[in-house]
């Protein structure tokens, strides 16, 4: 089969490599109809790679129909259209049943001290084999694959793998009172749909990016948008909005690799010229992340209010100005999203006709998986109005 491989930093290749299949007999093997590159992909291609082997097939968000399935599978038959979680859960442990399958003890890494693997993520969470390809094999099939329906075009569908259940938990964990206001920082896909997913549960938004294409969507969509290179003082800016006190929650969607923090980008760098066991290491103890977004984020938000986390942090030992949390009593929840959990409350809405949340004009761009390398080149420069590209083998 076709799959995009990493093989170094920056540097993804499309290549023929061996079909999946099935190795016990709770996996299924899904053919791909159309798979996406996430924010949290750029990691990999810019970051990572001390925790990457070269060939590695990268990708945590796909679609398509059911190849093949082991013995033991129910769940699950030939022929049927399934989204994949990125989170690979067994659905029993303890941890599922409290509706963590993020840290699901079944896939847990504990070698690395870390939670449930991931599709197409690194050797910190179970170097899986990833979903931009032609073919992927689900392990624990009879709790991992969604079933949706048959007809609509994948877009409908596509972003249950990650983009909504993360915008979903985003605006749970950012626990905005009824009738309250929520600053999103970052309008990239996730912070575009928890905009959307907040103003659908009735919350005033205000959204704060620097792209120009990001803010224009927001616009279209009656969000409050703030551009960041047009204010020499966006938490200034913000509380006068809401009354000189802040906003009651802040979302931060944007994670390790927010604008600004020259001297953490320096340190980044650095890690991708060191042999890998040394990077490996300086990342799991150092402080590597940007924290410019979440700087902001615990600049603006009120006393009493609320920050949720959903983008990606990567630092073991990142400076957090712990006397501002403390005396603002702020409440800070983060995480991977829990999948399964949320599926209940969106598929409703991703199945109503009217697309409340806009999930049908997400993608910006639809290109076949041979052009996968091209791609990556344009989201991570933000090149031609790059908002989230689909990939479709």
């Amino acid at each position: 089969m076709r799959a995009l491989t990493w093989q170094g930093k920056r540097n993804v290749r499309v290549e023929n490599v061996p079909d999946p299949s099935i190795r016990k007999p709770t996996d299924a093997v899904v053919r791909v109809t159309s798979t996406a590159i996430c924010g949290s992909d750029l990691h990999l291609y810019e970051v990572m790679g001390a925790f990457l082997d070269a060939g590695d097939i990268l990708g945590h968000e796909a679609i398509g129909a059911v190849e093949e399935v082991g013995p033991a599978v129910t769940a699950a038959s030939v022929g049927e259209r399934v989204v994949v979680p990125f989170n690979i859960a067994c659905g029993t442990c303890w941890m599922c049943t409290q509706g963590l399958q993020s840290q699901c003890e079944t896939t847990q890494n504990r070698e690395h001290g870390t939670g449930a693997s991931l599709f197409g993520y690194t050797k910190l969470y179970g170097q899986v084999p990833g979903g931009q390809a032609e073919l992927l094999r689900v392990p624990l099939a009879n709790a991992v694959p969604i079933k949706v329906p048959d007809g609509p075009a994948d877009d409908r569908y596509l972003f249950l793998s990650d983009v909504l259940p993360t915008a979903w938990q985003a605006v749970e964990y950012a626990a905005i009172p009824p009738g309250g206001s929520v600053v999103v920082l970052g309008l990239g896909p996730i912070g575009a749909m928890s905009a959307q997913i907040a103003q659908h549960r009735g919350h005033r938004v205000i959204g704060v990016d620097l792209v120009p294409e990001r803010l224009e969507r927001a616009r279209r969509r009656d969000v409050e948008v703030i551009d960041l290179d047009a204010h020499d003082d966006v938490a200034d800016r913000i509380r006068d909005m809401t009354d000189g006190r802040g906003p009651d929650s802040v979302i931060d969607a944007v994670g390790m690799e927010a604008h600004g923090s020259p001297g953490a980008k320096l340190m980044q760098q650095v890690t991708t010229l060191m042999p890998d066991a040394l990077a490996a290491a300086l990342m799991k103890r150092a402080g590597v992340d940007r924290l410019h977004a979440l700087y902001l984020a615990i600049d603006i938000v009120r006393r009493g209010g609320t920050i949720s986390l959903s983008g990606v942090y990567g630092g073991q030992l990142d400076p957090m100005p712990m006397m501002d949390l403390f005396d603002k009593q702020i409440q800070l929840r983060m995480g991977q999203a829990n999948v399964r959990s949320w599926i209940d409350d969106l598929m409703p809405l991703v199945c109503d006709d009217a697309d409340p949340l806009g999930v049908e004009d997400l993608a910006t761009h639809k290109v076949p998986l041979d052009d996968a390398p091209r791609a990556y080149e344009i989201f991570q420069k933000k090149q031609d109005s790059a908002i989230k590209i689909l990939l479709q083998p």
